[in-house]
């Protein structure tokens, strides 16, 4: 009964058919991952997205959430022998959490608050007599209650007051009426603490020492602002209705039905039911509401930043040298085969202090030739551009030789998280007798290679493409990531034979363990020739084989379906269509005439359908074809190294290195990103800076503003 409910309000909720809904619902049940049936499971769930999938899991899991707070409230409520048939029917029919709490609210374990204290003293019987509001004299109707630790009739009315007073507060029309006020009228106030106002500190949230605005205008960003300054000691925030009397007038309108000395009591136990229970109470609902809304949104913007980032497009195996650039250090120069195996490393040293830029080019050729480079990947970081000019002019002086003249290529490579990497313990096991540096540089390399493979390795948080990531929910957080970073191993699909352990583990079906075993079981018996020799994996079964098999490749497999996401549950659909047409799998993949005369409709069954038959015809026009882009060269403008050489009206090239809602950050080669301001993104309304720009795009900006001090740098792409 109950996962028929659940099945309506996800239909409900999200705007499918309650069909598609359940047949996703059990197939999640039976272990099969977002993946998996997004891409092999179209019939069953009508052809739904993976987006549209892991919304069904997660509310799904939000209303069993909702089920066992329900539960609870249940037992509570029995327990206490207050339970009615009427109260049991409204918690069963009850799916919002809000409304939950407030049906719970009058029941729930509570504190000792003045109103109990005063219940204990006896004093119930009073509150519910003026709250009746029919004695005209309440002062003489409390004397009788003047016993015990009751002192005095005022100290009677102020506990019968206590009562009315918490029983306002618990009451659910009440919350209502001040939620729509919140919601209509609520303004976010944030003040400095006057003890930090001049510190250091407190000068990065100068914006918010005196800002205020209304809460359901506040950005994402703004808020998560104020949030994190108010962690830090340096703001005071404040959420509050436009207009407290009218609220209180509200509440007094509600309560009050008499206008004798009982309703005026009324009146003032309304007002400070207001004030020092109602408002501080919704307050922290509408705080704690708005910041989930706020993480919602930096998760999303940190998720589809991290997506652009893993599907960068990869070089592909070429024999690569990965260069960490550095001046006092030297650059850490790494060659690696076209299967990203360390050959070589030594550090040079071609700029200041060292400045032993002839022996380095000497050395640096000869790796070249040694190794038989065919790209060279450079850091981004300190000494990025030095390096690369650098390693242009060795490139220029072997071009000269007509001997050697090699067809290089330059990259310059993100070096964001490649220092967490290098310390990590994924690094440590890779290359146990490696230094960090060495790490670094084989990092920066393989990321020009593999982006995708090599990233994985890495804390999503440390790639640098959040928005405030370390102050939103961090469990919602890593749910978000490793679902990204699923989904995008499996759209790439993943070399069997070259894949690293860290790599199969995001494969559909897989995890730490079965990566080790296949990890293992490569090392021992060498690489694998099929698909089905999978299933001789320690502890891999065929719930596990269904899942990943359709996303592991296998290059040069005696079964070319094998390096393909075709699904070995479909072989035999693929076999049929080349007997058919009297030829092998192998010349139907090769020979498009032949699967021109290939009619879908003869291989439909009450499993497999239009859909699935569509993907295998179009997998077999591209085997196991790479989703990503093709990678571009870039250079940046040789006029400027550093912010001191900016000038407003410059337009320069530049990379898109974080996107965040309100605009996106640009490299423009001064060792200082610049924001693109949503506003000066397009020369119209757009609704989100992912309209136009996407990570590790290039542009050209206009520099319209450069503020040396705070070392802040306003672009625009609007007026190139």
């Amino acid at each position: 009964m109950e996962a028929t409910i659940i099945t309506k309000l996800i239909a409900q909720a999200l705007n499918l058919s309650i069909e598609a809904v359940g047949n996703t619902l059990a197939l999640l049940e039976e272990g099969c991952t977002i993946p998996f049936i997004s891409r092999y499971r179209k019939e069953r769930t009508g052809a739904l997205d993976e987006v549209q999938i892991a919304a069904i899991s997660d509310e799904s899991q939000r209303l069993k959430e909702i089920q066992k707070r329900k539960d609870t409230v249940i037992k509570t409520i029995t327990d206490l022998q207050k339970m009615t048939p009427e109260l049991r029917q409204r918690i069963d029919n009850c799916w919002d959490a809000t409304e939950l709490e407030d049906i719970y609210l009058p029941y729930k374990p509570r504190r000792r608050t003045r109103a109990q204290v005063a219940r204990e003293q006896g004093l119930e019987a009073l509150a519910q007599l003026i709250m009746l509001q029919r004695e005209a004299n309440p002062e003489r109707a409390a004397k009788s209650f003047v016993v015990g630790d009751v002192a005095d009739v005022a100290a009677a009315l102020r506990g019968a007051q206590d009562i009315i007073a918490e029983t306002i507060s618990e009451d659910e029309r009440s919350r209502q009426q001040l939620r729509g006020a919140f919601r209509r009228t609520a303004i976010i106030t944030s003040k400095v603490v006057k003890a930090k106002a001049d510190t250091e500190e407190a000068a990065k949230y100068s914006d918010y020492f005196d800002w205020h605005e209304p809460l359901r205008r506040c950005s994402s960003h703004r808020l998560l602002a104020m949030r994190r300054g108010e962690a830090e000691g340096m703001l005071r925030i404040s959420i509050d209705p436009a207009d407290d009397q009218e609220c209180i007038d509200r509440l007094q309108r509600q309560w009050v039905r008499s206008g004798n000395a009982s309703g005026r009591l009324v009146a003032e136990a309304a007002e400070d039911s207001y004030k020092r229970l109602l408002k501080p109470s919704i307050e922290t609902e509408f705080g704690n509401l708005s910041k989930e809304a706020a993480d919602e949104e930096a998760i999303h913007v940190f998720a589809e930043n991290l997506r652009q980032l893993l599907l960068g497009a990869p070089l592909g195996q070429k024999r690569v040298m990965g260069i960490d650039p550095g001046f006092r250090t030297g650059c850490k120069v790494v060659c690696l085969d076209a299967q990203g195996n360390l050959l070589h490393h030594e550090a040079i040293f071609p700029h200041p202090p060292v400045n032993k830029r002839m022996q380095a080019s000497i050395h640096m050729q000869q790796m070249i030739a040694d190794y038989q480079i065919e790209a060279i990947a450079i850091g981004n970081g300190t000494a990025s551009r030095e390096t690369k000019r650098f390693a242009e002019d060795v490139l220029h002086t072997m071009r000269a030789d007509t001997v050697r003249q090699p067809d290089i290529k330059l990259f310059v490579v993100s070096e964001d998280g490649a220092s967490v990497y290098s310390a990590s313990k994924v690094a440590r096991e890779e290359f146990p007798d490696e230094d960090v540096t060495v790490r670094g540089a084989v990092s920066i390399g393989r990321r020009l290679m593999d982006p995708l493979a090599e990233l994985v390795k890495i804390d999503p948080k440390s790639i640098g493409v959040g928005q405030y990531q370390h102050d939103v929910d961090q469990t919602k957080l890593k749910h978000q990531l490793d679902q990204t970073v699923e989904s995008c191993v499996n759209l790439v699909g993943v070399n069997l034979n070259t894949a690293s352990s860290h790599l199969l583990q995001y494969v559909s079906g897989l995890g730490p363990a079965l990566a080790k075993n296949i990890v293992d079981y490569r090392k021992e018996h060498g690489p694998f020739a099929s698909r089905a020799q999978l299933k001789k994996v320690p502890r891999l079964g065929p719930s596990a084989f269904q899942q990943c098999a359709g996303f592991l490749r296998i290059p040069g497999a005696k079964n070319p379906l094998d390096n393909s996401a075709v699904h070995p549950e479909s072989y035999a659909i693929v076999e049929q269509m080349a007997h058919d047409q009297g030829c092998s799998v192998g010349d139907l993949i090769a020979q498009r005439e032949l699967r021109a005369r290939v009619d879908i409709n003869r291989y439909v069954t009450a499993e497999v359908g239009i859909p699935t038959l569509t993907d295998i015809m179009n997998e077999l026009e591209k085997p196991g074809r790479d989703p990503r882009e093709q990678l571009e060269e870039f250079e940046f403008d040789s006029r400027v190294q550093t912010i001191d050489d900016l000038e407003e009206g410059m337009v320069l090239p530049g990379i898109v290195t974080n996107i965040t809602n309100f605009g996106a950050f640009v490299d423009i080669g001064v060792h200082q990103d610049g924001l693109v301001h949503i506003s000066q993104m397009a020369n119209r309304r757009i609704a989100h800076p992912t309209d136009v720009v996407k990570l590790h795009q290039h542009v050209d900006v206009k520099v319209i503003e450069v503020d040396r001090r705070r070392k802040r740098i306003a672009l625009s792409m609007k007026q190139v």
